[in-house]
């Protein structure tokens, strides 16, 4: 577990479970659904994703340049990404970051469950083509933030809506989570492999969690009241 509690991260989490509030009316009257995951398991996922926000699992670890204006800017990005750089910078005083590279529970584990379930039961084809045009906008638009790690824009997964409705019209919410979770990962991951470690650096880089489990969040939410009028 890497980020903190701040006061930003409240506001977030404040909102979240506002959304989730009328979702939880939804679910209980059985009105919500992605695919064949009905309305109970659907609230169950909201509810552990959001709560597991911050659990991250260690997969790898490699070194990346410390830069050095990034002292200057550590209080900034620790208010708006809710991650401990000053911790990280003062600790040990080196050039380089031992970076450990995470995946973040709520952000990858749980999600890519439902995936694979989705993947199973639903329409394999438009999901896995409209995922790869996710895959290559999210690449384009990501970021490397140096003390943070890979950013992805929160509204990503909302390219996918669009095309889900034209081309998979009665099964629009599943290919929507489908493609947009799948896209938003992948692009995360090519992100990291095309990673100039000798420019930015970072002390820990999540896939799904800081930088872009926001954009994978609100497009679940999304999906979600999708099938309300679908």
């Amino acid at each position: 577990m890497r980020g903190y509690v701040n006061r930003l991260e409240l506001k977030q989490i404040a909102v979240f479970g506002l959304i989730l509030l009328p979702i939880a009316i939804l679910c209980y009257e059985n009105k919500l659904n992605i695919g064949h995951i009905t309305s109970a398991p659907l609230f169950l996922m909201l509810l552990l994703m959001l709560a597991t926000r911050n659990i991250e699992i260690p997969i790898a670890s490699i070194r990346t340049r410390k830069p050095e204006i990034l002292p200057q800017h550590a209080f900034i990005l620790e208010k708006i990404y809710s991650v401990p750089i000053s911790e990280e910078l003062i600790t040990p005083r080196e050039r380089v970051f031992d970076t450990k590279l995470t995946i973040n529970f709520a952000g990858v584990i749980i999600p890519l469950l439902a995936v694979v379930y989705l993947l199973a039961t639903g329409p394999i084809t438009t999901s896995l083509e409209i995922a790869l045009i996710i895959t290559v906008i999210a690449f384009l638009a990501s970021e490397m933030v140096d003390g943070v790690g890979i950013e992805i824009p929160d509204h990503i997964g909302i390219i996918a809506l669009p095309l889900a409705l034209i081309l998979s019209p009665d099964n629009a919410e599943s290919v929507v989570f489908i493609s947009s979770i799948g896209g938003i990962l992948a692009g995360g991951i090519a992100s990291l492999l095309t990673l100039d470690r000798e420019k930015n650096g970072s002390a820990y880089i999540s896939i799904g969690g800081v930088g872009s489990f926001r954009a994978i969040y609100t497009v679940v939410l999304i999906a979600s009241l999708m099938s309300y009028y679908t």
